[in-house]
């Protein structure tokens, strides 16, 4: 699934093609996303002009004239910007045609993700409006995390990657960041200490910075907005590493399934 900085490359790639254009037209050729496109989208983006594209978490927000499209990627999706003429696929299931001749495509061979329309503040919308401060806000402190995870016996990583604590940091960089950090994913919340916890933010916002610098993480399908792939794969210390040796100290990387998801670990450096 596309985390953070997929999300921002995304955002970075899009929007200086998308910002002072104006909507022409939209055509939705599949409305059976995760939730059904709206009806009225044409009616409501046609004529308008785009003023801004922000990110929210994993959540892409496109300020059209008097409202917010408001986009997610799901597992596979991608926003890609292309002459307006290119023959869609089969999986290509939203286009909207700018001024200048050409598009934003959405394609989302899963069909997971979404295209929603607001006209009221997109940070209150029920998608969004519990999420927790962004990995990069001074609100997202060790200090912050050592307060929320008093009492609790949630693990660690599966504290990590809630929205409601922190927006955007999925699987991928959780296990990288625990893994900077020295903490075992396992390890129940309520037992680390505010040092740690130091770590742990500081280690967060530096592996996403480090993804997103190198365009995203591509382990099957992502690519940002110009259509191409994301290379901090080649950057992974621990994630879909069982077997290899650690970086640090040679000992191999241990899988294992916390919280329904894949954790990957060093058993010596991390504890």
């Amino acid at each position: 699934m596309p985390e953070l900085p997929e999300v921002e490359t995304t955002r970075r790639g899009i929007a200086p093609h998308l910002v002072g254009r104006r909507v022409v037209g939209v055509a939705v050729r599949n409305p059976r996303l995760r939730w059904p496109v709206p009806p009225q989208l044409a009616s409501e983006l046609s004529g308008h002009q785009v003023v801004g594209v922000d990110r929210r978490g994993k959540y892409l927000l496109l300020r059209i004239g008097l409202g917010t499209l408001i986009a997610h990627l799901g597992m596979s999706g991608s926003l890609r910007i292309l002459p307006a003429r290119t023959p869609a696929g089969a999986h290509d299931h939203v286009d909207l045609v700018l001024d200048d001749g050409r598009a934003l495509r959405l394609t989302d061979p899963r069909r997971f993700g979404c295209l929603l329309w607001t006209r009221g503040d997109p940070l209150r919308h029920p998608l969004l409006a519990a999420l927790g401060p962004e990995p990069f806000d001074a609100a997202f402190s060790g200090d912050y995390l050592f307060r929320r995870t008093r009492g609790r016996r949630l693990a660690v990583k599966a504290l990590l990657m809630d929205g409601r604590v922190v927006a955007g940091v999925g699987n991928i960089y959780a296990n990288e960041s625990l893994f900077f950090a020295g903490i075992h994913p396992g390890r129940p919340a309520g037992r680390i200490g505010l040092a740690r916890y130091d770590k742990l933010s500081a280690a967060v916002r530096d592996v996403l910075q480090e993804a997103i610098r190198a365009g995203g993480t591509t382990l099957r399908d992502f690519v940002g907005g110009d259509g191409q792939p994301g290379y901090f794969g080649q950057q992974l210390r621990v994630y879909e590493r069982e077997g290899e040796p650690c970086g640090v100290c040679g000992d191999s990387i241990r899988r294992r399934v916390i919280g329904q998801r894949a954790s990957y670990f060093c058993p010596r450096c991390q504890r």
